[in-house]
């Protein structure tokens, strides 16, 4: 369980849990089945709801993707975007764009899922938001994507 801005977050454990259980999101039961499923695993009902909302807006958002491109672009952050997301998101979100990884919709999609939240995003969970954002495409990012996903920088070897 962990703590943002003195309020429990655990939608993202519960994201967790369905990227962990559900290797895509088709292979999800219906939201009446999966808020039963979820609440056998332990999950509070309103966590459950969150994060079963926090995924309708991100399915919304997977529908109009559609496996457009779009060109290379220069993302301008508002003041409300540089607040919310902190210098780690916007600079992990940089580094994803430019090793070719996040094409600027998908990238829409992970800034507009960050911001459907209302308090300060720490970088732990942005990287779930974009482990969340390859899933809901059917899309699994590649091995080195992965580690930077899930193993902090100081448990890294240097070569």
């Amino acid at each position: 369980m962990r703590v943002c801005s003195g309020i429990v977050v655990r939608m993202f454990d519960v994201l967790v849990y369905l990227y962990e259980t559900y290797w895509r999101p088709d292979a999800c039961p219906n939201h009446e089945q999966l808020m039963r499923k979820l609440a056998a695993a332990g999950f509070e009902s309103d966590e459950i709801e969150e994060a079963l909302s926090w995924l309708d807006g991100l399915a919304s958002a997977a529908e109009s993707y559609s496996g457009q491109q779009g060109a290379a672009s220069m993302r301008l952050y508002t003041p409300t975007e540089l607040e919310r997301l902190g210098e780690d998101s916007i600079g992990f979100v940089s580094f994803l764009e430019s090793a070719g990884v996040l094409p600027p919709p998908m990238r829409e999609m992970v800034l507009d899922r960050a911001m459907a939240l209302t308090a300060p995003l720490a970088l732990e969970d942005l990287k779930i938001i974009v482990l969340m954002v390859f899933w809901s495409l059917g899309e699994e990012p590649d091995a080195l994507i992965l580690d930077e996903l899930f193993v902090a920088p100081e448990e890294r070897w240097i070569h």
